[in-house]
């Protein structure tokens, strides 16, 4: 079996779909003659006409494409809906939580969303934080509770928050932010690289000042590159230290 059949293998085997970080797990490449499988990877989904890319970091069969998942199909819609603007949503939400967890952090997302769909699973099994850590007063708890994702380090303290921005204006989203700013913990904005300069004019309104030079803006891109890239170097020290 070639290389590019033993990746479309793997792919039927998980229903026609997976991430990159998925085929770095489960294509046997032990016997491949390269000491680079993941970039073998990343070229197979690239170039071969049986696959084409769903989102940053997703991947599908052609041949799969009317037999997907409705979670799956949703990303691939091509008119935006309420139920697709949730999917692609989750699905940020749910690579953002991936990486904290193979970063060592303790990860949590809201409690209203871990039901919600992610890669053939629930959100909420791909985090570890059954309910927040109260680490503040309960009015600022409150807003705490909504943020999309959190990475609370070894001491039960924030370290990281997300807020994934598919559509919406970025207001509430930086009103979270600021009635945070006491911590020292990091935040992040994740949206569309299209909306970055609808970030930057609404970031530089008075009323977040405080938070003016606290908050970053990762583009949909750059998180899945993230994510495959934290895949790969906990794939290759686990191999190390095994």
């Amino acid at each position: 079996m070639t290389q590019y059949e033993e990746v479309i293998k793997v792919m039927k085997e998980h229903g026609g779909y997976a991430t990159l970080s998925y085929l770095y797990e489960n294509v046997p490449v032990s016997h491949w003659e390269t000491n680079t499988p993941f970039h073998s990877i990343r070229r197979i989904v690239q170039e071969r006409p049986e696959i084409f890319k769903i989102k940053p970091g997703l991947w599908a069969l052609k041949e799969y494409k009317d037999k997907l998942p409705k979670d799956i199909t949703a990303l691939m819609a091509e008119k935006e809906t309420e139920k697709t603007r949730e999917f692609s949503h989750t699905y940020y939400q749910g690579l953002v939580a991936e990486i904290g967890t193979l970063k060592g952090f303790q990860t949590f997302v809201p409690n209203q969303d871990k039901n919600r769909s992610f890669m053939g699973k629930k959100l909420g099994d791909v985090t570890d934080v059954e309910n927040i850590y109260n680490f503040t007063y309960e009015n600022i708890m409150r807003r705490a509770r909504t943020i999309d994702v959190i990475w609370f380090n070894e001491r039960r303290m924030p370290y990281s928050f997300f807020e994934i921005e598919h559509s919406t204006d970025f207001q509430n989203s930086l009103l979270k932010f600021v009635e945070l700013q006491d911590f020292c913990g990091k935040f992040y904005i994740v949206s569309d690289a299209v909306r970055k300069k609808e970030f930057d004019k609404k970031l530089s309104q008075s009323a977040f000042k405080p938070i003016l030079n606290r908050v970053g803006f990762r583009d949909y891109e750059i998180i899945a590159r993230w994510h495959t890239k934290t895949y790969e170097q906990y794939l290759v020290e686990r191999e190390i230290l095994a």
